[in-house]
């Protein structure tokens, strides 16, 4: 395949992949805001075009620029003939669902005069759907190609308008979606407004689900008791602290707007407002930080009598007939930042209002019934007595008791769980007897190795220097010592011979000072080649990353050799709360020397359980700390080696084991943790 080929065929890659791109982008539910820019910058980029904009028709039929990349200024600006001209051009192919292309410096000279006023070939291609037309897109292109390219540039951008087309038509359906959306959760808000008669609950349905139709941050309910506003709830809030500023502030701005008996919208201004009013409104705002706040005080519905009906309808309250009762409480709705039109955004407290305060009031009216409690709980308990149920209910109180007497008479084992893991008996920690940096890893993990083999290999120059400077000071002292030795024997004076006897001496000792050192440092030397202290297999993760070209401290574990082939003892943590049952059955078995031990893999927990046995002189003594359990008690169990050896298991591996401690009755088996608990809690 040629250059120019192999160039051809990757364009044309590139351009399915940036349509494929536009078709997912057409799918995906963007907004505008995300869709216009994806689809015209992909545009542009597989026709290489100089620039685009995306044109829609109003409900005037007028169009309206929604997004545009590297435009020509000129038809951009107002009330030029350029962009007169060129509107006129773009809205006749627009209305008329045309896609066509404008050759640049092109267009008509009559009085309705449009055209192509700039350098570049206009590619316009139409968005319609349904027979109706929605607008068009227009690309930038230059104008220095072959006709028939020029109509290839037409047709793609007609294939990308039918995509942008399927996408305007979903925006359109999901438009009309959300107004019957709206209307499902205003009959879905009525319904559960009205659905309990508990004060409490009724108030947390007003608060969340109003919170949901009105469609702001924060809806909250507060219950008039006396003189004073109580917040009863808060949307998105299982429980209230009321010991809480915001609270305690939400309370006094709810009380005073109650006692006004007017309903309060906030959008930030506090003038000509009451003193009181204004200043429990700014406590309130610099908790919140809420920008727009609506208190509307709830009041009881007027009941009529007769024939006469209730004014005022969801969404539409005459406040002065349909609610001139007693305030009951107050509905306060807050928002942070809004998209909601301020009239919307009153209508839909209206809705929530009208609905919240006849549950509110009717709520509170059964709730005030004289010991209704009671009545509410004898009404809820009745039903175990009756003709039809009791046969039953004598059925199950027969099963219940039989079930406590099972659970007291009937013995079951009682095991303690205990977490653990596998170590081989014979296994030891190689770790570095000096300093020094790692030269050599000749091991790595599950190698084999045997006692006396060569490990890891260090270097640590300050003995090297040390080793060369000892080996020069003893040469030197030597040739001292021989050019002492062979002055002595020379033609000297007693006295001299007798000084350089005795600088002899003191050379000779020197030299075996000498001597010792340089083997001292010899045997360093040789701690620098680390070897294995017996025969077995490497264990450590991963031994040359983590050593390689790495400094080691003195006494620094550098990995874990263990003989595979010895017996395997179980490493076993019992959390120290559960010692006492422990430390009872062994008093009650003095003679016993050990108990028995169940346990599993953690890898397998399918897998039939292996048997071992716990001495009991095994068990320490003292409580060790442990990061997930608090205080623990570590003891080593002895595992039968045939069955446990049979599945390989690695060194380390965790198991879950159950310690036999006798039989208790089956209630104390099963529930003795929560006894333990309820002793604490209590006691």
């Amino acid at each position: 395949m040629s250059v120019n080929q192999q160039t051809v065929e990757e364009t044309k890659a590139q351009i399915r992949g940036l349509v494929n791109e536009i078709a997912a982008l057409a799918k995906s539910g963007a907004t505008a805001e995300e869709f216009y820019p994806e689809l015209l910058s992909r545009i542009i980029t597989a026709l290489a075009a100089a620039g685009g904009a995306i044109w829609l028709l109003d409900d005037d039929r007028q169009l309206k620029l929604q997004y545009q990349i590297n435009a020509e200024p000129s038809i951009l600006a107002r009330d030029t003939d350029d962009s007169v001209r060129h509107s006129r051009l773009i809205s006749r192919a627009a209305n008329a669902g045309q896609s066509v292309l404008v050759p640049p410096y092109s267009g008509t000279t009559d009085g309705d005069a449009e055209g192509n006023p700039t350098r570049y070939l206009l590619v316009l291609g139409a968005l319609a759907h349904d027979g109706h037309k929605d607008g068009l897109i227009e690309v930038f292109q230059r104008p220095d190609t072959a006709p028939e390219t020029q109509r290839g540039y037409l047709r793609f951008l007609e294939q990308m308008c039918s995509l942008a087309a399927e996408w305007l038509r979903s925006q359109k359906l999901q438009t009309l979606g959300d107004r019957q959306t709206l209307w499902q959760q205003a009959d879905s808000f009525a319904r559960a407004a009205h659905e309990s008669l508990d004060l409490k609950e009724t108030a947390y349905i007003v608060a969340n689900e109003g919170r949901r139709l009105i469609g702001c941050d924060r809806v909250s309910v507060a219950i008039k008791k006396g003189y004073k506003c109580k917040v009863e709830a808060i949307s998105g809030q299982d429980t209230i602290e009321n010991r809480s500023n915001i609270v305690a502030a939400l309370n006094k701005l709810a009380t005073r707007v109650c006692a006004a008996g007017e309903p309060l919208f906030h959008d930030g201004s506090t003038e000509d407002l009451p003193p009181q009013i204004e200043e429990a409104l700014e406590d309130y705002v610099d908790q919140s930080y809420g920008r727009n706040i609506a208190v509307l005080p709830l009041r009881e519905p007027q009941r009529k009598l007769g024939s006469e009906e209730e004014t005022g309808a969801a969404g539409e309250i005459d406040r002065d007939d349909a609610h001139r009762g007693e305030v009951i409480g107050a509905l306060i709705v807050e928002q942070i930042e809004t998209d909601i039109p301020r009239q919307i955004f009153r209508q839909r407290c209206d809705l929530v209002y009208e609905h919240g305060t006849r549950a509110i009031a009717n709520s509170q009216a059964h709730s005030n019934l004289f010991l209704m409690p009671v009545w509410r709980t004898l009404g809820r308990a009745t039903w175990i007595l009756r003709a039809r149920t009791l046969p039953k209910t004598l059925g199950i109180t027969a099963l219940i008791v039989a079930g406590i007497l099972g659970l007291t008479f009937i013995d079951k084992d009682f095991n303690l769980s205990a977490e653990g893991h596998l170590e081989p008996t014979e296994r030891r920690q190689v770790f570095a007897a000096i300093d020094g940096e790692v030269v050599k890893v000749l091991v790595q993990r599950n190698s084999v190795v045997e006692k006396g083999q060569l490990l890891v290999e260090l270097r640590n120059p300050e003995i090297d220097i040390q080793l060369e400077e000892l080996q020069g000071q003893l040469n030197a002292t030597k040739a001292e010592r021989a050019k002492v030795f062979s002055q002595i024997y020379g033609q000297l004076e007693p006295a001299d011979k007798i000084a350089l006897t005795g600088q002899l001496s003191e050379l000779d000792i020197k030299l075996i000072t000498l001597a010792k050192k340089l083997e001292l440092q010899m045997k360093r030397r040789e701690q620098l080649f680390i070897k294995s202290p017996i025969d077995g297999v490497v264990t450590t993760w991963d031994v040359e990353e983590t050593l390689r070209s790495r400094p080691i401290m003195t006494g620094q574990v550098l990995m874990e050799v263990a003989d595979l082939t010895k017996p395997y003892s179980l490493k076993l943590e019992l959390p120290e709360k559960r010692e006492g049952h422990l430390d009872k059955f062994v008093q009650k078995t003095k003679e016993t020397e050990s108990l028995q031990v169940t346990y599993i893999l953690a890898t397998d927990p399918t897998m039939d359980p292996l048997d071992a046995t716990l001495p009991m002189d095994s068990i320490s003594n003292r409580a060790e700390s442990h990061e997930e359990h608090g205080a623990i008690i570590e003891m080593e169990a002895m595992p039968d080696q045939e069955p446990l050896m049979k599945l390989t298991p690695s060194p380390g591996a965790s198991v879950i084991a159950k310690i036999h401690c006798g039989r208790k009755p089956s209630g104390f088996v099963f529930f003795h943790e929560i006894i333990e608990w309820l002793y604490k809690f209590f006691f």
